[in-house]
Order: structure tokens, then C-alpha cells, then sequence
């Protein structure tokens, strides 16, 4: 086991560095799931793969702008013949990536009680994250044509054992990590205090955490940090001082976040020079019914306009797009 996790404080030279003049980059990733429904409890068996058919339309979609999408999959996605025959070509040609996403509810060995708590793999035992990963990893490898270099866990759910079951496996990045949000109340992990940036989970090139963008906006935002947790019981006031440009949290997702509000934040977000830009959604959102977020085709055609817009300031603002394969071959380690 190593002393390092993935929600460690990094120091100050655990931030990953990158060739000089590699600029600022953004990376789209897709949790590949099963739908369900978000309102209801966990099941092992009350799901379906419907929405794998629409991961066509978004894979040309982001090929129109030289994007190359990485499609976090999980294990009903992996298993999905049809998933495989619409991206394994893709994957193998490089115009698309492949990694892990862990519902451990679906995932063999069925070992846990199906529960909140061990919905968030971090917390099950060692032994049994590890071979829910390993079962997972070896699945997509084989019916996709690569092997997974990237995870997230599902429910964002990291745990302490979390980066040694990774490292073990060859995972070069995890991307877990959703800074500005605390899931705590819920039994998962707290990322309220996390960087934005890049960072090593111990040594340099073992393991590098790349966070979710999430910035705050507003009058206030440099005090957000520490201003936003304190209102977390006060909702309405947190959206009063959102509609009047003092505190806004604003994730770059297009699931609940109007396209203004996403342009806002890829703007600061750009200033802040990060150096690597995370966007990300739920693959069921891309097909109407599936998710709070799309309900209508109305609704599907608003996300892909959405998508737009944003692809195209990251572009004018000189942010291009990478993969996973870049972002490694582009870090320094000395």
C-alpha cells in the first residue's frame, strides 16, 4: 500500500509541469453508462443500454472540431456489443479514447449489500475494488481494442486504496477528483479544497490526478473557496447571490449549466491559466428521457448547441484539444 492518496493536499512540486510551449489544453470526457432511474434506489438488474446507439452522432460531432472524446465506460457499456462495433474502430484509430468508469452495483464479483455507501467503490474493501477494476479494465480492454489508461470512479467515489489499485494496473490518470464539491454527507469523499490543477498522487509519474473544472464566478469568487461551503444550508441565498453576479459555482458541464453560465466559466477558467481544462457529462444524457437534463429533443439540440459554443471560445481562446495519450507523452519528470 502507498501513504499517498488521491485527496491528499498536494505540495507545492507535486503539480504536474509540461513541456514548454504545450500551451493551454481541454480534455471531453463521458461517463459511458447504463441508464436508470436517478430517482430510485440502486439495483443490480434495473437498467438497460439503450442510449449506446447516440455515441455515434457525439463521436462525429466532436470529430468535426478535431476532438478526440474519452469515453469513460462502465461495465453494461462494456459489455454492450453495439458500444464496441460504434468505437472500437475510433479507439484503435486514435480519434477516440477509452477508460474506466466503476458502478460497483453493476460490476462483478457481486459481493456487497447494494447500498448508498458502497455505491462509491472507494468504499468497499480492498480486495474487492480491486478485482471489481480489474474485471472492469481487462472487459473494455479486450472489446474496445486498448487498454484504459484513464479512470473515474463512479459517483466520483474514490477511496484510500483507490490509487494503489490503479497504479497496479498500468492507469496512467485519474480524473475523480471534482473540485469545489463535498459528497461527505452522502458516505463518499470531500474535493472542496482540492486544486484545479494537475498533481502527482506521490511520486511524480505513478500516478497523476486530473481534477474536474469547476470555477466560481462573481463579485465574491475569490473568496469562494471558503464563502460557498459556509452557505451550504441556504440554497436560496446561494441562488440570489448567483442571479446577481456576487458568488456563482459554475461546473464546465452542460447538465445543468445554461451556456452563458459555461462560456462565464470557460473564460475564467482560461485566465486562471489552467493548464488542462476537464469537461464532462452522462452519456444518457444524449438521448431524450435518460437524465434530469434532456427530456426533449428541444432539449438534446440546446446541448449540442451548447457543445458549440464552448468548443468554439476554448478554440479562439487558444485552448486546443488533447487526449490522454498527449497529456502523458507531454509531462515532464524532472
Amino acid at each position: 500500500m502507498s501513504f499517498h492518496q488521491i485527496t491528499d493536499q498536494p505540495a507545492q512540486d507535486a503539480f504536474v509541469r509540461f513541456r514548454e510551449g504545450v500551451g493551454q489544453r481541454f480534455v471531453v470526457t463521458i461517463d459511458t453508462e447504463e441508464e436508470f432511474d436517478w430517482t430510485k434506489p440502486l439495483t443490480r438488474t434495473r437498467h438497460r443500454v439503450d442510449t449506446v446507439s447516440r455515441l455515434r452522432k457525439f463521436q462525429q460531432f466532436c470529430e468535426g472540431f478535431g476532438i478526440v472524446p474519452i469515453y469513460l465506460i462502465d461495465y453494461p457499456v462494456a459489455t454492450s456489443a453495439l458500444a464496441a462495433e460504434l468505437l472500437r474502430d475510433a479507439v484503435i484509430a486514435g480519434r477516440a479514447e477509452v477508460g474506466v468508469q466503476l458502478h460497483p452495483w453493476v460490476n462483478p464479483p457481486y459481493e456487497e449489500e447494494v447500498n448508498q455507501y458502497n455505491s462509491f467503490s472507494g468504499n468497499l474493501p480492498f480486495a474487492l475494488e480491486r478485482a471489481k477494476f480489474l474485471k472492469l479494465h481487462t472487459t473494455i480492454a479486450e472489446n474496445f481494442g486498448a487498454a484504459p489508461m484513464i479512470y473515474r470512479a463512479g459517483r466520483y467515489g474514490i477511496g484510500p486504496n483507490t490509487a494503489d489499485v490503479l497504479h497496479e494496473a498500468g492507469v496512467a490518470i485519474d480524473t475523480s477528483v471534482r473540485s469545489r464539491f463535498d459528497y461527505s454527507g452522502w458516505g463518499g469523499p470531500n474535493f472542496r479544497d482540492l486544486t484545479l490543477r494537475p498533481y502527482w498522487v506521490g511520486e511524480p509519474g505513478r500516478l497523476m490526478e486530473m481534477p474536474l473544472t469547476t470555477v466560481f464566478s462573481g463579485l465574491l469568487r475569490r473568496y469562494g473557496q471558503w464563502l460557498y461551503p459556509k452557505l451550504s444550508r441556504f440554497d436560496r441565498l446561494r441562488g440570489a447571490m448567483a442571479r446577481v453576479g456576487l458568488l456563482e459555482r459554475i461546473p464546465l458541464t452542460p447538465e445543468g449549466v445554461t451556456v452563458g453560465e459555461a462560456l462565464r466559466a470557460v473564460n475564467i477558467a482560461v485566465d486562471e491559466d489552467l493548464p488542462v481544462i476537464v469537461l464532462s457529462f452522462h452519456s444518457p444524457s444524449l438521448c431524450p428521457g435518460h437524465t434530469p437534463y434532456v427530456r426533449t429533443e428541444a432539449d438534446l439540440d440546446e446541448m449540442y448547441e451548447w457543445w458549440r459554443q464552448v468548443f468554439e471560445l476554448l478554440i479562439a481562446r487558444g485552448v486546443k484539444p488533447t487526449s490522454v495519450r498527449e497529456v502523458m507523452e507531454t509531462t515532464l519528470f524532472d
